[in-house]
């Protein structure tokens, strides 16, 4: 989209973002959708800057995230749905494998694979969402400053930003309540705001190299480690439209055979080295790069209240474990809904500033176990291992990556006790700040199957979800709720919780079951495996309160009170 709409007159949104990458374009998507006006400011031209490469894989909890938002259907179109692994050593297969084996194991989701997707297609997809929904997102614009008008009230817009058309140098300002730096590592909005980017950059080196390849290896389209002690753990990654990316350690031996520097032929030469003995050949040569290492994390995800980072310009690390964009992905959703319902006076203050805590807290989780990675995947052992020097590296890169499996997939990340993780008030197989299970419940009348998380996928809303077991020994209780909400009107009625009943006892129609009224839509577990794996009798029945993004907020008995006490730490007014 040109600027040419754009004139030297202030312009006002509540938010305004830096950086046209994926992680800004997702923030802007949910934004728009939740009723806040937003832009977004590319300073480069997306066409024609590394038109394929980057990052490539979405695993199973990103692609839930981006089903709740109504991407997915477009980018399952266009990716490579992988499920399988592989290792090879001296050209023998590897039984069983290492590194990527846990794509084999990948369970209670209906997302059992990573979808490799090469990010120029995902800005594509987003991009076209953007469109659609009016959202202004202009390229070849830079910003340059910005600054913060003490004293304004929360209604008021008191971040100024100052861009410029880096093609015709045409300047302008921005009002906003709020800039949001997702401009990359080298982000403007971070250092302009002073925020520390702690952390290392060490003298490894990788290349990765994306392109239509032929080759002998037997299974090459699985995603794959080659072990090697020239290039390090090779990677094989099988790409969107017939593609494959091999990535590999770029070594001191490998760099003093070229003086002159990389060249794309070097990249490609050293590529077919790493991979022998099987034979690879090039057809095409997408996109190549040569990159350091380094691992960085901001000191802060938020600040002065109206600044916040997200993606690589609050951190940065390898690709060795290809968390990069499933980490900005999970940033944006993580913030998106913070800052939308804080924008619009339903949440407290409190709310939006775990955004930080939180994301913080999983991405230094993240840096810690990347250090350790990159180090084993170069074929070089970490400062803390004392055994023995002449041992395998990549027998231990296997074990990590196996105690990491659920970190790696995104179905276990979990956030600390908070004001929006509460403590449970009766022990359950659920904790705060997690994924919930995915279960089968059942619609009435029809008996079709639908996943909970399906029903639970709107990521604008709280979710207060009642388990009722046998009906007639928890009536009481269903009873005692509905009394008690009656008396808290603006909670009842509030257009940021919903409520839904799951029923462990199957019926003709949800109000003969219950007999009354249920709370939102019914769902029968005629199994009860949802009973159980949320650890609620059949006796008692039980609540559990759901985040927006889909994570548990807290859970307990059947009462009212247990859902007023965590909406008041929350709720602007309930």
């Amino acid at each position: 989209m040109a600027i040419s709409n754009i004139n030297t007159e202030t312009i006002v949104y509540d938010v305004v973002i830096v950086g046209g990458g994926p992680v800004g374009l997702l923030l802007a998507y949910q934004l728009k959708r939740f009723g806040v006006s937003v832009c977004v400011f590319e300073q480069h031209h997306k066409e024609t800057q590394d038109a394929y490469g980057r990052a490539i894989a979405l695993f199973p909890r990103t692609l839930e995230q981006l089903d709740q938002l109504d991407l997915i259907e477009p980018m399952l179109q266009l990716g490579f749905a992988c499920r399988t692994s592989v290792t090879y050593k001296d050209g023998e297969r590897i039984l069983p494998g290492r590194v990527w084996t846990f794509m084999e194991n990948i369970r209670d989701t209906a997302y059992d694979f990573v979808l490799v997707l090469r990010q120029m297609f995902t800005e594509q997809i987003l991009r076209k969402k953007l469109d659609k929904i009016g959202v202004p997102y202009h390229q070849g614009v830079e910003c340059i400053d910005f600054r913060i008008d003490d004293g304004k009230s929360p209604d008021e817009y008191p971040v100024n930003s100052e861009f410029v058309d880096r093609a015709t140098r045409k300047q302008f300002w921005l009002k906003s309540k709020y800039l949001v730096g997702a401009d990359g590592g080298r982000s403007f909005v971070r250092r302009h705001a002073g925020i520390p980017f702690e952390g290392d950059s060490s003298d490894d080196q990788w290349i990765r190299i994306d392109g239509i390849v032929e080759t002998d290896m037997p299974l090459n389209r699985s995603y794959g480690a080659i072990e090697s002690k020239t290039h390090g753990n090779v990677l094989w990654a099988p790409l969107d439209h017939a593609a494959t990316r091999i990535g590999y350690a770029y070594t001191e031996e490998i760099a003093a055979k070229y003086p002159d520097g990389v060249t794309q032929e070097v990249a490609e030469k050293e590529a077919i080295e790493a991979m022998k003995p099987f034979n690879v050949k090039f057809k095409e040569v997408h996109w190549w790069t040569l990159y350091k290492i380094g691992q960085r994390i901001a000191k802060s995800f938020f600040t002065q209240g109206r600044i916040l980072l997200c993606g690589d310009a609050a951190h940065t690390h390898s690709s060795g474990a290809a968390q990069g964009l499933n980490t900005g992905i999970h940033d944006a959703v993580n913030l998106g809904w913070k800052l939308a319902l804080q924008i619009r006076g339903i949440i407290k203050p409190n709310v939006l500033e775990t955004y930080s805590t939180e994301r913080m807290s999983a991405v230094q989780k993240l840096i810690d176990y990347d250090k350790d990675i990159s180090m084993l995947m170069s074929y070089k052992w970490p400062a803390w291992y004392k055994g023995d020097p002449k041992a395998d590296p990549y027998l231990v890169l296997g074990e990590i990556f196996e105690k990491a499996a659920s970190f790696n997939t995104g179905l276990g990340i979990s956030y600390h006790e908070n004001d929006l993780n509460q403590s449970l008030v009766i022990a359950l197989n659920v904790v705060p700040g997690s994924r919930p299970p995915d279960v089968d419940l059942s619609m009435p009348g029809t008996g079709r199957s639908v996943r909970f998380q399906d029903i639970t996928r709107n990521i604008a809303k709280f979710w207060v979800v009642v388990f009722t077991g046998n009906v007639l020994s928890t009536r009481t209780s269903l009873q005692g709720l509905r009394k008690s909400l009656e008396t808290t009107q603006k909670l009842n009625s509030n257009e940021a919780v919903s409520w839904i009943t799951i029923s462990a006892v199957v019926g003709c129609s949800p109000y003969e079951t219950l007999g009354m009224e249920p709370f939102g839509d019914t769902f029968y577990d005629a199994s009860n495996l949802a009973h159980q794996k949320y650890g609620f009798g059949l006796e008692q029945g039980g609540i559990v309160i759901l985040r927006p993004d889909g994570l548990i907020g807290t859970g307990g008995p059947v009462e009212g009170q247990l859902v007023k006490d965590y909406f008041a730490k929350i709720l602007v007014s309930t």
